[in-house]
Order: C-alpha cells, then structure tokens, then sequence
C-alpha cells in the first residue's frame, strides 16, 4: 500500500466487523479513481471479494490492482466502458460478484442501470427504482417533497407552457429568479434573471444547452436566493423502515457551480436547525422509501441560516462523505453494504454524535492561473502528506488523461474545532506533492488563507468573485533545486537536451563557471515561470538535492530529486515543508515542490533568457507578451486569420481543441500577425502559435 492508501483508511473500514451475511461475498466495483480504491479498502476489511473494472485507459490503475479480480470492459471513453451496463453487469456475472457498488458519478444514479442489475439477480447497493426516478427528476422531486411537508424554494415547472405563460408565472412567483434545466446538474445551463426584459434570452440560452447537454430542454424556475449556502444532510435508511440522519455538510464554497471545499458540520447549523434540517431529509427520504446512503441538500439564505428550502437528493454516496465518517467515526460504504445485504441499520438517531471538525479540499488537475484550464500528462511524483486523510486516485507513474473528471485527489483534515481543521487542512496542502501535472492545490491554500473562509462567512458566489488566481512566485529553495537538477543532468554521461545537444562540448555543458583567468562560479540557471516572467538561480545549488539513479526513476526519461530536512512541523500549525522535490519532465521543464508550494520552471539559455527580458523591457508598461502560446496540449482545429493580417485586440487568431472542449486563443493587442501553426497540428503546452508586433503607438514612424 502506498502513504496515500493508509492515510485513506481511517473511518474507511479501520473499525469495521467481518461481514458474516450469507447474501453475497464478492462485490464489483463499477467506477475508477478515488472512489474505487476506497469501496475496496472497505469491501478488504469486511472480508469481501472485490472486483475492479476498468477501461484500456485504466488498465495500469491503482484501484485495478487494488482490487482482488479485475475485468476489462471497454476502451478509453467513459460511454464505450464505464457508462457500458452491459459491459458492467456482464463483468458481475462473470465474476460471480452478487451486488455491484456504483460509487458516484457514471451509473450511480441511472434506473436503467439498476434494472438491469435487477433483471441480472444482482443486489445493486443503492436504491430502488422508485427513488431514482422520482429523485432523478428536479421537478418532480421538488413536487413530491413538498408534498410529505419538505419546505422548497418557490417556483414552478415550465413544463408545456409557452413563453407568455411562463413570463406571467414568473412574475407572480417574484424576481430574481434561477432558470435551470430540469434533467441536469452541475450547473449546466443555469441562468440568473433579474428583471422580466431578460427572462426571454435566458430561456433561450437554457433551453439550447439542456438540449445539448441532456437531450431534454425542459426548464424550471425558482426563486433565487441571495448569497445562500449550500448545506446538505447525509442519510441512511434500511429496508425495515429506519431511517437516521448523520448532521450536515457544509458545501457553499464552489466555483460555477462545482464544489471545491466542504466541511462538516457547519459553522452556522445551531443544534435547533440541526434537528429540523434532519428531520427534514430523513422525511425526503421516507417518501420514496429510501434505502442505503443518500444525501438531501437544501439552500439557506445567508442572512437566516435557520431559513432553508430543499433543492434536491443525491441518491448515492458524495464525494465529500468522508467529512462526514470524520466526525461521526461511521464507515457510510460499510453501512451501504450492509443495508443492501437486508441487515437492519444498527444506528439509532440518538447513537450518532458529531465530534469536533473536518474540512475536506478536492485536489484538481488544473490550471488555476490559466482559467482553470484541465490538464494532463504523467505524475513524476506523487506523495500524499502524513497525518490525514487524503483519497487519491494516482500515483508517482500514472498518467491523467483527458477521458475522466479532473479530481485526483481528496485531502481530508479534521482538528477539535473548525480553526485546527483549518490549519491541519493548510499544512497538509503544503505537504502534497503532485509534479508532472497543473494541480489547484495553490488555489486551494489560497482560498483557506480568505479571511471570509476563516470567519466562516461563506455564499455560493464567494469564490467566483475572487479577482483573477496568481501563481506564487518561486523562492530561493525551488529555484535552486531547479537549478541543481538541470545541473546534475548536464553533468550526466553523454547527457543530451535541448539546451546542451550531444555535441556540445563537456566542458560547455558542464555548465562550471569556469573562466579564463578567474575562479569557478557557482552554477547560474535562468527560468521562465508559467506566466513567461524570467527567474534565475544563483549559488552553490548541488548539495540542496540529491538526484535519484536513472533505476530509481519510475518513469523513463524523468529524474527525480528529494532533500529530506531536520524540519518538522505541528500538523495544527503553520506548514514547513519536510522535503525539496523536483523532477524534470519529457519537455524539459522541471517541476518543483519547495516551500509549500509546486512551480514548473522552463530553462533557460542565456541566449533565450536575455532575448525575453529585452522584449519586455520593450514592451510598454502592463503591455502583454507578443507570442500567443498553447495554454494545453491539443490540437489545432481552427486558423481564424491570415499570416500577415492587421488584428485588433481580442481577435481569435487559433483554436485548440483538448478535454473535449475548444479553447480560442486570441490577440493581446492591435498589430500585425504572424502565424506558425497550422490546422492539424498537435502542439505542447506554451507551444508558440502565433505572433502579433504591437502597431506603434500613434505619431511614431
């Protein structure tokens, strides 16, 4: 097991009984990543047999080898494998698994999904049909609730109406108002509309994207609640009519809709909201005769937090359920088994207790500081920090690909109260090395450092209005470990790169400081940042690291570098990093964690660092960089202007087309282009596409 599995445990199946149900012995797994390799850690501990299924892409995955049988079910895409419920529940059958666990995502919530497990004989852990489909619906679920007395935010279906119908509708429901579609999730297709004038664009925005996104374009209008927070309660119900409910989350730190930070419980959940909120999913849950875990989440007005309003149920396990386990000490995935087995829930509402704080942060690979662009490529080094709970989904070797969700991680911290669980949460970011791939782990530092964060005073909107993410600046630390590494590269028997070629002379690409006449200076490495700023590092640099053999590497063509330090830290307090690691990836760039902090630092000759400073200085105050470079790997779909053509500021000059979606990239100024790729093309990160010299200012020439 790797530090990221036994960090993992925890409440994970660390306490969990052998499961002596005769019902079924063997479970498989429908789902990859994270959530897989944790159902399995559970599934290990209770003594039950676990299968893994996993597409070509996967084939090399941790939860694959996790897991005690493993199936094939498809190639890379997500609708040719694990969206496949033939391929999944023929992998069951085969295998002699008697229930599958879906995880989330994929088939967890998809009805005809667990007919089919059904029609098979197959136990699927989760809920009945009857819960899916009304749950699965937002309008019909919004109906249904309010019906058992589950109080919901005004609003009504658009449903049949024509435009007219819903504008008079609208207008007697009051606005603001939030129009959304009602297949979908994830914000998809959300419009805000403030005043009656702007309810017609936005239906027709909302419509044209729940087409496209669902295949269904109807629509649902509901009062929009002001800075609210979005707090949810976990459930769990037996098929002998139990049902309890385990406090709540606090989720309202997102970003367009998606959550980033979660918590339980809430800094503003009193023990009186607490107790109706319970209430109030537990009755949710009753209505369609709930079974295993679930969550209902609800919206609370920002200035009334005893004031909520249901939005809607998740029929399956969250991602953020381990914020939960942290605090009550129940394994939800042990509780799923065991409910799905027939067993009676052996938690009574009195039995559960909520002890001290957790805080749970969602580890992206992305580019905060490029608009959060997704990224890819191969983890040079992954090591999970000590202490606390962290889920992961890869390993040093693994390679994140544009197929999946971009989350590789969760890091988990609890502490007695909510500021200790900050801190831990904080130091143990600081901790996390992930090298070879863009992470938003410096964003996540960033945004637990708000003081809104710290206080607790949270809304749904709150990170959005974040002025534009900056990467933090590389220290002496990172800048020289940068720099001992490519020096020790050089140094290397017949060492070839595209900074000191093969046939370049040893003693140039030594790279010493030896001069004629003068003493030895110690190594000088100039860098570009990601955002093109020229960095350099001086001084004796070698003894900061010490560089792994080729043999220890686990991937060909990357080095590897770790300076352990006497530096130790108190996990409650500031972080002070352990050790410098640094890697060289397959462009040349080497990446380095220093400081609490991960930088990609591109070198440098002296040629090129001093080219970049002259155009800079050329450049005329807050006046941006003439190359227009990839902001992500992809390919070339689209040249939208002629080599030599007169463009004006934000112009689209190249489109890319990665991660299934399509990026322009545009003019930074007024000026004359110059185009160096071609549709086809498949280009690297920062890959130069194109140029555009700045027209002079007026009255020059």
């Amino acid at each position: 097991m790797t530090r990221a599995d036994t960090a993992g445990s925890g409440t994970a199946g660390s306490g969990s009984a052998r499961f002596d149900n005769a019902r079924f012995d063997t479970v498989l797994v429908a789902n990859r990543g994270e959530i897989a390799r944790r159902v399995i850690r559970t599934l290990r501990a209770l003594g039950i047999r676990s299968v893994a299924v996993h597409s070509d892409a996967d084939a090399g995955a941790p939860h694959v080898r996790e897991a005690d049988v493993a199936v094939r079910i498809g190639p890379a895409a997500a609708t040719a494998s694990y969206l496949d419920i033939g391929a999944v529940v023929a992998a069951a059958r085969g295998t002699g698994a008697q229930a599958v666990h879906p995880g989330y995502g994929f088939l967890s919530e998809n009805v005809a999904f667990a007919r089919a497990c059904a029609d098979a004989g197959i136990v699927l852990i989760g809920p009945g049909a009857r819960a899916l489909e009304v749950m699965g619906d937002k309008i019909r679920a919004k109906e249904h609730v309010a019906a058992h007395g589950v109080p919901t935010v005004p609003g009504f279906s658009a449903a049949g109406m024509a435009d007219a119908d819903i504008a008079a509708t609208a207008e007697r429901t009051g606005f603001p108002l939030l129009v959304k579609p009602s297949a979908g999730g994830g914000g998809k297709g959300m419009q805000v509309v403030r005043t009656a004038d702007e309810l017609a664009g936005a239906l027709q925005t909302a419509r044209r994207v729940a087409s496209a996104a669902f295949g269904d374009d109807t629509l649902l209008l509901e009062r929009l609640i002001e800075r609210p927070r979005h707090i949810e309660v976990q459930v769990l119900a037996d098929a002998h009519g139990t049902v309890v409910h385990l406090g709540e989350r606090e989720c309202t730190l997102q970003r367009r809709h998606q959550k980033v930070v979660e918590e339980a419980p809430s800094p503003v959940v009193d023990a009186p909201t607490r107790a109706r909120l319970g209430a109030a999913a537990c009755a949710a849950a009753a209505s369609v005769d709930y079974r295993g875990a679930g969550t209902v989440e609800f919206l609370v007005a920002g200035d009334r937090p005893d004031d909520f309003f249901f939005i809607e149920m998740n029929t399956r396990l969250q991602v953020e359920h381990p914020v939960t386990e942290l605090v009550t000490g129940v394994d939800l995935v042990e509780q799923q088994v065991r409910i799905a087995a027939g067993e009676r829930l052996g938690i009574a509402q009195d039995d559960v207790h909520l002890t001290g704080h957790a805080i749970e942060a969602r580890v992206y690979a992305e580019s905060p500081e490029r608009g959060f662009l997704p990224a890819t490529g191969e983890v040079l080094r992954w090591r999970a920090a000590d202490g606390v709970r962290t889920d992961g989904a890869v390993e040093t070797g693994s390679v994140v690909t544009a197929d999946y969700d971009p989350m590789i991680a969760k890091v988990i911290a609890a502490g007695a109260d909510r500021a200790a669980a900050l801190r831990a949460l904080d130091a143990a970011l600081a901790d996390t090395v992930v090298l070879g791939v863009d992470t938003n782990i410096a964003f996540l530092r960033a945004l637990l450092a708000e003081p809104a964060v710290r206080a607790g005073e949270l809304d749904t909107g709150l990170i959005d209005r974040l002025p534009p993410f900056v990467a933090p600046v590389p220290g002496p630390a990172a800048l020289a470990a940068a720099a001992a590494l490519v020096h020790d590269r050089s140094q290397a028997p017949a060492a070839a790169s595209p900074l000191y070629p093969r046939a370049a002379s040893p003693l140039w690409r030594s790279r010493s400081g030896w001069r004629i006449g003068a003493t030895a200076a110690a190594p000088a490495q100039s860098f570009a940042t990601a955002d093109g700023t020229v960095v350099e590092a001086r001084g004796d640099a070698a003894a900061r690291i010490t560089t792994m053999t080729d043999a220890a590497v686990p991937s060909a063509g990357a080095s590897d570098a770790t300076a352990p330090t006497d530096e130790t830290r108190d996990p409650t307090g500031p972080a002070t990093p352990a050790s410098i690691d640094a890697a060289i990836d397959a462009d040349g760039a080497v990446w380095v964690h220093a400081d609490g902090a991960t930088h990609r630092l591109q070198p440098l000759t002296r040629r090129a660092a001093a080219e970049r400073r002259l155009a800079a200085r050329g450049r005329s105050g807050g006046a941006a960089e003439p190359e227009l470079r990839a902001p992500m790997p992809g390919a070339v779909v689209a040249v939208h202007v002629a080599d030599g053509a007169h463009v004006a500021a934000g112009d689209r000059i190249v489109s890319i087309e990665a991660m299934k979606m399509e990026h322009a990239v545009t003019a930074p100024h007024d000026g004359t282009v110059h185009v160096t790729a071609a549709v086809g093309d498949q280009v690297r990160r920062d890959q130069v596409l194109a140029t555009v010299v700045a027209d002079p200012p007026p009255g020059d020439g």
